[in-house]
């Protein structure tokens, strides 16, 4: 009688020694070929987060294992990597500051209060501003925000179509007039001529805040305030075509974006538990409050 088994392994051999795998690596392959990896089933997990929200594709490395952890649990780092890479879902890092203030040489220099230090214990301690701009259809659009260093919230929002003192000042008072804060606010900024003009120091002076203000050439004294504008840019301006939008059609794009996305829903690494910078002034003020 013919033996098809003998016939069968036979031809397992010369099958692995054409492909040049080991046969103990075809029965293995044999047995779970056919099933969904680990990294597949957490590829599925890391879609339903970025599914979640339009913005959420922007989510790297460290947003995605905060979700998942908050969602599923934790997960190891190298497997959230593979899955990610596996997905096409890795992202590059695209930074150019603007440089777009120039120093007043002339003017008197307020000092750099915080030395690169934008750590801060509760909110309306240390606010950073500096402008950044994007070309549209129609002009070029500037923008100026406020940034409270207790969270990374984006208090205020100041859009105009010049790069003129008035639009940091109006940042100034719209932050003012959201957070009411006590006397003291650490307001600090490069040191270009907006920031230097008498107009604007004066208006720190009536609302009893302190002007802190970076070196002259050295971007990294306002290094968070940089941060926020590269995440802006590689997370909203450069994925639509701003050449082709009205200056009024952006300023909708960058408004939703930052005080709706930014500060209530996209997920921080820097916060505690992953909160977006909005809840988690919230939580803990509210934690503060109770105790």
């Amino acid at each position: 009688m013919y033996d098809w088994q003998k016939k069968r392994k036979f031809a397992v051999v010369n099958t692995c020694k054409v492909l040049k795998v080991s046969e103990t690596g075809y029965y293995k392959w044999k047995r779970t070929g056919n099933k969904p990896k680990v990294w597949q089933f957490l590829l599925v997990k890391i879609h339903e987060i970025l599914d979640e929200h339009p913005d959420n594709k922007n989510y790297g490395i460290e947003r995605i294992m905060i979700a998942l952890e908050q969602k599923y649990g934790k997960h190891s780092r190298s497997t959230v990597i593979r899955a990610m890479r596996k997905g096409n879902l890795l992202h590059e890092s695209r930074r150019s500051p603007d440089g777009l203030t120039k120093a007043d040489k002339k003017a008197l220099q307020p000092e750099n209060l915080l030395n690169q230090d934008f750590s801060a214990s509760k909110p309306n301690e240390k606010w950073l501003t500096d402008i950044t701009r994007v070309s549209c259809l129609d002009g070029k659009l500037y923008i100026a925000p406020i940034f409270d260093c207790f969270g990374g919230e984006i208090i205020s929002l100041s859009m105009e179509k010049n790069m003129k003192k008035e639009l940091c000042m109006q940042a100034v008072k719209e932050a003012y007039r959201i957070r009411k804060p006590l006397s003291g606010v650490i307001i600090h900024s490069d040191a270009g001529s907006q920031y230097t003009s008498g107009e604007y120091k004066k208006m720190l002076g009536d609302y009893h805040a302190v002007q802190s203000m970076s070196g002259v050439g050295k971007c990294y004294d306002n290094s968070r305030m940089e941060s926020f504008f590269a995440t802006l840019k590689k997370e909203k301006i450069y994925q639509i075509n701003t050449q082709k939008m009205t200056i009024d059609e952006v300023k909708d794009v960058v408004w939703r974006y930052v005080m709706i996305y930014y500060n209530r829903y996209r997920i921080s690494t820097v916060n505690k538990d992953g909160l977006p910078p909005t809840m988690f002034r919230l939580q803990e003020t509210k934690l503060r409050a109770c105790a």
